[in-house]
């Protein structure tokens, strides 16, 4: 199985290459990784001995940044290296200040991942949620480096539990402990064995606690605002837009709307313009009218907003479940709103929380969504009070999983 999984993934590299001729999403994971060897070798001295964080992408990198800052406070002189795997979570933090080294990790080849952990030689390796490298985690546990999950989060129908093949859970087997979200993904690793396990819950609500924590009075919005409700729709997708525009449009949905689209590029946000009948305008353009009061609906045109947006907020719509997956409900509820959501959460446990606490609503069509609107409405200052409390109560993970982390790391540090 593994000789068929290192001819995989050096045909998964080749279609990627292949595809960054026409694709501008796999260009950007082409020529990020073209000179990682030599780049790497550069600043190796300064970057041994440190701590190794691999993301899939930015939601993970979020999740796993309050463990990365708290690590970095508690053990300043030991640097700190970021991975990602995405483009969409590099592009957007290869920048980020408190790391020493930001790059993409390497596609998973035996060779790659033989260089990459021994140029490195970290004393700690954390993967952030999933992704389950075969030769990476394997070059990991043969270095005899300490390896773990943070905010694991597991399902049943996994391969790891559906397949009765060691290769599956090989991977699995070359952690060092598990911190996972929940005491389902606990019972589904111990099922296969795995006792190495503690339940800590979610990082990212220790992440959205401190946005939230950090969100400064926005004048723009306010003018915008004017007083009025507003529904938040986060991080939609154009079927979602065809769903509930027209109900913009012909002013059922009569609150204010900010729209924060999952994709930003200008054709994207010309398609917004172009669907929407009722005044608008995007954020990047407010000054040029004199006064937004009139406006019906702000587009944000940029990213890191919405923290800032669903602060004046009363309530959310957040997209991705009418597709392949939600996206994060956890931004407005810290800020007491109520979300609504589409179908497709299953992998996403937050959902079920929040439908089970009463403060989060899944729909299947534009008449749910406005009915769940309307409820949410009529018994808004309950659900915020309920929802804070939830967010407040699940917060502290960070520190559930630096202390368990406390005697491991003396050994290596």
């Amino acid at each position: 199985m593994h000789w068929l999984y290192n001819i995989g993934i050096r045909l998964y590299g080749f279609s990627i290459r292949f595809a960054s001729l026409f694709n501008a999403k796999a260009r950007l994971w082409v020529q990020g990784r073209r000179f990682w060897r030599s780049e790497l070798k550069k600043k190796s001295d300064t970057l041994k001995n440190g701590f190794w964080f691999h993301c899939a992408s930015l939601g993970e990198f979020e999740q796993g940044r309050p463990l990365m800052e708290a690590l970095r406070q508690k053990y300043p002189k030991t640097p700190l290296i970021v991975t990602f795997f995405s483009p969409s979570g590099y592009e957007i933090r290869k920048t980020y200040p408190k790391a020493d080294y930001v790059c993409y990790l390497p596609l998973d080849t035996p060779a790659n991942a033989r260089y990459f952990v021994k140029t490195l030689n970290p004393k700690a390796v954390f993967f952030v949620k999933y992704e389950f490298w075969t030769n990476f985690l394997k070059e990991v546990k043969e270095s005899k480096t300490p390896l773990y999950l943070i905010s694991g989060n597991f399902r049943n129908n996994q391969r790891f539990f559906t397949k009765k093949n060691p290769f599956y859970t090989a991977s699995l087997r070359c952690f060092s402990h598990f911190f996972v979200q929940n005491e389902c993904s606990q019972d589904l690793l111990k099922k296969i064995g795995l006792t190495n396990v503690s339940v800590c819950g979610d990082t990212r609500f220790d992440r959205v606690y401190q946005n939230a924590q950090c969100v400064q009075e926005n004048q723009v919005l306010l003018d915008f605002v004017n007083g009025e409700k507003v529904l938040v729709l986060g991080s939609t997708w154009p079927m979602e837009h065809h769903m509930i525009f027209p109900k913009i449009n012909d002013g059922t949905i009569s609150e204010k709307v900010i729209i924060a689209p999952h994709e930003v590029d200008s054709k994207s946000i010309k398609d917004l313009e172009a669907a929407l009948t009722v005044p608008n305008f995007r954020y990047s353009h407010h000054d040029e009218y004199k006064t937004l009061a009139h406006k019906r609906v702000m587009i944000l045109d940029g990213i890191g907003m919405l923290a800032n947006v669903y602060a004046v907020g009363q309530m959310a719509y957040v997209g991705g479940a009418f597709g392949k997956g939600l996206h994060n409900i956890l931004e407005p509820a810290i800020f007491g709103l109520p979300v609504i959501f589409g179908p497709h959460y299953e992998k996403f446990p937050e959902g079920q929380e929040f439908i089970d606490a009463g403060i989060g609503f899944s729909v299947q069509s534009i008449d749910e969504l406005l009915e769940k609107k309307e409820f949410i409405s009529a018994n808004y200052d309950q659900l915020k009070a309920e929802t804070v409390n939830f967010m407040n109560a699940k917060t502290g993970a960070t520190n559930l999983i630096l202390n368990n982390l406390a005697k491991d790391l003396k050994k290596h540090l």
